[in-house]
């Protein structure tokens, strides 16, 4: 199964410097794309946007510019291990109905990182995106009481910093949802992929280290704050029998 991988870069260029030799070697074709000026190392290739674009745009426009049977989105912040691609697409194509695979993400220092989550509910989202969080841990979402999985398990949807998707199953969901500027396309398109038959799956042998700053999860009000009360609008406009999801 080929691997194209596509970087979408905000004014990383030095993540993406440490980022390219670890991924390039595990992937057959390798896109980066260069949302704003600086967004890369002087030298390297990329896609450079006349506007910023939306990270689904982002993402939709470097597949539309590759091959690979099997695409993987990634995040300038990640680092993944020597043989985590290959974990992913050698997984990926052993099943022909598995659209996603995710690998473990981990924080830089080795903590684990909760990329494994369950689909959003009402009640959930609101102890999420309010000071409610901080006496309301949402355990269940990010099945922190479970034991951490050995084996690969199927899942609602993963975190999409590091994700492997079949490009027959993008074929046929339309891609990413362009309309979702920051946050909430990831959760989007797996929502649409189970709607449509399509597995999920999170492989723990697969180990990718991810800084994930999470800034709405630390701050109440930010840019980003308002991008994810807009994501998670246009998620529940798009798909309103989640509102019976309590």
């Amino acid at each position: 199964m080929r691997v194209s991988a596509v970087v979408v870069s905000h004014g990383s260029a030095t993540d993406v410097a440490a980022l390219v030799p670890l991924l390039e070697p595990q992937v057959d074709e390798l896109v980066v794309i260069a949302n704003v000026p600086g967004s890369v190392p002087a030298g390297m290739t990329a896609i450079e946007n006349a506007r910023p674009l939306g990270y689904a745009a982002n993402l939709n426009l470097g597949f539309s510019r590759t091959a690979g049977e099997a695409l993987l989105a990634v995040n300038p912040d990640t680092r993944p291990e020597p043989d985590a691609v290959a974990t992913l697409a050698d997984f990926m194509a052993s099943r022909p109905r598995c659209g996603v695979t995710g690998p473990r993400l981990v924080y830089p220092d080795g903590r684990p990182q909760a990329s494994r989550r369950r689909f959003p509910t009402v009640i959930g989202t609101i102890v999420r995106r309010t000071p409610l969080r901080r006496v309301l841990p949402q355990r269940r979402h990010y099945h922190l009481d479970e034991p951490a999985p050995v084996e690969p398990v199927q899942c609602d949807w993963m975190l999409g910093g590091f994700l492997l998707l079949r490009r027959a199953m993008l074929d046929e969901l339309g891609g990413f949802d362009e309309g979702f500027r920051l946050y909430g396309e990831d959760i989007d398109l797996q929502y649409r992929a189970l709607r449509a038959g399509w597995e999920r799956w999170y492989l723990p042998d697969a180990v990718v280290a991810h800084a994930h700053q999470a800034v709405t999860d630390r701050r109440l009000l930010t840019h980003q704050t308002l991008w994810h009360w807009a994501g998670i609008a246009r998620f529940v406009r798009r798909h309103p029998e989640r509102l019976r999801a309590l």
